[in-house]
């Protein structure tokens, strides 16, 4: 097996370099690859890793928790007390984690945990007083980094990413042959 040169070349120049070498090599080894279709996915993800990295880094940690505690926490301001599998779906997570997680942030102080009244073995899941203040503390340190990020682009530039995403967020939902985790 040939090992990677860690030294020279566009791989060495980082995260978001490997798209090139990886949009190139896959082109000579599989002609025929739709080269734009494959620049969305892997530029989506690449940026969109960049940014939680950025956030979780310089704003969540210091907080004291991690991007999923954040989604979480987020979810429960948001939505007001919600039954755990609720909380999972608009977090974008599993019922399991959200259900570990929540054990984490009530012995925290930041999350109620009480029976579901529609069904016992359920879990309704708020916010209490100092997750709330914590979680808005937090956030407003977490919109002014992204309020950074928008800024790299122009009023007319974000309003057209804005609204590409959300046609694709919104696809989706809606398009049949997406595979839905929640």
């Amino acid at each position: 097996m040939v090992q990677p040169d860690r030294g020279a070349g566009p791989a060495a120049d980082g995260f978001l370099a490997f798209t090139e070498v990886a949009l190139d090599r896959t082109a000579e080894r599989l002609p025929g690859t739709d080269r734009s279709a494959m620049t969305m996915v892997l530029l989506l993800h690449r940026v969109a890793s960049s940014v939680v990295y950025d956030l979780e880094s310089t704003v969540h940690r210091p907080a004291g928790w991690s991007w999923s505690a954040f989604r979480l926490l987020f979810a429960l301001w948001v939505g007001g007390p919600q039954e755990a599998s609720g909380a999972a779906r608009v977090a974008g997570m599993s019922r399991a984690a959200v259900s570990a997680l929540a054990k984490t942030l009530h012995a925290a102080g930041l999350v109620d945990r009480a029976p579901d009244d529609r069904d016992r073995r359920g879990v309704v899941l708020s916010l209490t007083p100092t997750g709330a203040e914590r979680l808005e503390a937090a956030f407003r340190a977490h919109n002014q980094r992204e309020a950074e990020w928008a800024a790299l682009l122009t009023p007319d530039e974000l309003d057209v990413l804005n609204t590409v995403l959300g046609k694709l967020a919104k696809a989706a939902q809606v398009q049949d042959w997406v595979n839905h985790r929640f």
